[in-house]
């Protein structure tokens, strides 16, 4: 029998928005269930990244999982802003006091995103991985798993040992990416794999509706990720295509490479897949083709008209969830049998839960807007109440206005990746139009099973946050110059 092999498991993940207004604090990440520990934790997102670790780590004799009490994802999803200091060392604290109570433990398992921005704090997740590093000391092991959206360097590898990232967007393999993390992991507690790694930043920038891997460039580059995990034995490569709404020290993309304690291949795998990067920078930066609110609009009218339903207008610039753009051009050039999913609108959400709204009743109100100056100005909206109820932390009402039209009010960003979600709140059959809010997960759903006949990409000109002009955004711990396409920064495609 082998001896018993601890690993601590835990789960601290956020996609900041930093030019939000709306910080995420500690009150946001508390409602039923999160924080979540023990078998509640390890059942967290069980086709994930955490489920796939749990189940590979049980697969292997004599391991034990102990799932640290750890926040999960905030109410406010990845529609906030900074996350609070306190709301970091309130959790962390937590965490490191439980694994000091709860050690020794052999190896640590980190289900974080790479993305998450911190108040006073330039590199949450390698800061995490420092404070658990000084308490399980330097024998541990510690692996991660990774939304390709994070912004990293080298840093979290300074003090953890192992990373894991997703190749896909949309995001299929976080379920693969577990496992791997999970075997990994243990074949390092037991002396069979010695991870060494190579770190590059390639100084691209760009926003995240361009990275689809659905099709070229970006498959490519993923693609030629995994030819070289599929040639070598024991190498894996990430790709962080990164989060460019995070104004952090770290932002752009980065190319990481694991081996078994062959450095040398490390950082030759590193290299080329760079390279190949860095050649094929202009084609990353102008793969999508997006158009302007009014113009998506009248793009659907002509579909519809034309018999190429269904259509989906995906709002991929709306980061609070309460932009009114698509709404008010839905109204303007009468747009029927359309169902917008969603509005969100914290605030009408509330009011109308506490005066008890039913189907039925008459609807006439301003909604959305005014959280910010990309979210444009309240709509007015007159209709009837069609279906109201609690799920998944919102309060959801949906509304029917118009010639045949739905309107969903959420509290929260919503973004829909499938249309089936939306089976409680509206009859999807009745709709030729879906105007969503989404990047490119919506793709799983409305694409990859040919759902939709016809999709169109939209953003304002007015001022908005999920803008693919990234020269807009009020950065002040970036400097763009230093990137592509927004400076000419010199690149060797060495090794940091």
């Amino acid at each position: 029998m082998r001896d018993l092999i601890r690993i601590a498991v835990l789960h601290f993940s956020h996609e900041t928005v930093t030019f939000l207004n709306n910080d995420t604090a500690r009150d946001d990440f508390i409602y039923p269930g999160s924080p979540a520990k023990g078998e509640a934790l390890l059942a967290f997102d069980p086709k994930n990244y955490m489920g796939g670790f749990v189940k590979m780590a049980r697969e292997f004799d004599s391991v034990e999982l102990v799932g640290i009490e750890s926040p999960l994802w905030p109410k406010t999803s990845i529609g906030s802003g900074w996350v609070t200091e306190d709301a970091f060392e309130t959790f962390v604290g937590r965490m490191i006091a439980e694994i000091k109570k709860e050690r020794p433990f052999r190896g640590v398992y980190l289900c974080v995103h790479g993305a998450m921005a911190v108040r006073g704090i330039p590199r949450p997740e390698a800061e995490l991985a420092r404070r658990v590093r000084e308490v399980v000391g330097a024998s541990a092991f510690i692996a991660a798993t990774f939304d390709l959206h994070g912004n990293e360097d080298d840093a979290f590898l300074e003090h953890a040992d192992m990373g894991f990232t997703v190749k896909y967007f949309p995001h299929y393999d976080g379920y693969l990416q577990g496992e791997r993390a999970a075997r990994t992991l243990i074949r390092a507690i037991r002396g069979d794999y010695k991870p060494v790694h190579s770190t590059i930043k390639v100084p691209i920038i760009s926003a995240t509706v361009l990275q689809w891997t659905g099709a070229s460039p970006w498959m490519d580059l993923a693609q030629r990720a995994l030819v070289w995990e599929a040639r070598e034995p024991d190498v894996y490569v990430n790709v962080f295509f990164g989060f460019p709404f995070a104004d952090v020290v770290d932002v752009g993309m980065t190319i990481q490479v694991l081996t078994n304690n062959d450095a040398a291949l490390a950082e030759a795998v590193a290299k080329d897949i760079a390279a190949f990067a860095w050649r094929k920078r202009q084609a990353l930066v102008n793969s999508t083709r997006i158009f302007g609110v009014a113009e998506g609009v009248a793009r659907a009218k002509q579909a519809v008209a034309n018999g190429e339903t269904p259509v989906v207008l995906a709002d991929h610039s709306d980061r609070s969830g309460s932009a009114t753009w698509l709404l008010r051009q839905i109204i303007a050039q009468d747009l029927s049998n359309t169902l917008i999913a969603t509005i969100a609108d914290a605030a009408t959400t509330s009011k109308l839960r506490a005066e008890g709204v039913r189907p039925g009743d008459a609807f006439d109100m301003e909604i959305g807007g005014l959280v910010d100056e990309s979210a444009g100005m309240p709509v007015r909206i007159q209709g009837t109440v069609l279906r109201a109820g609690e799920g998944h932390g919102h309060f959801w009402v949906s509304i029917g206005f118009g010639r045949d039209n739905v309107l969903i009010l959420s509290s929260y960003l919503v973004q829909v990746m499938e249309p089936y979600s939306l089976e409680a709140l509206a009859d999807i059959d009745a709709f030729k139009v879906f105007a969503i809010k989404s990047r490119v997960h919506f793709r799983r759903g409305f694409h990859d099973n040919g759902f939709a006949k016809t999709i169109l990409l939209v953003e304002p000109s007015e001022p908005f946050l999920g803008t693919v002009h990234l020269d807009a955004l009020p950065y002040e711990n970036v400097d763009l110059k230093k990137f592509y396409p927004y400076g000419d920064p010199a690149f060797s495609g060495e090794s940091e």
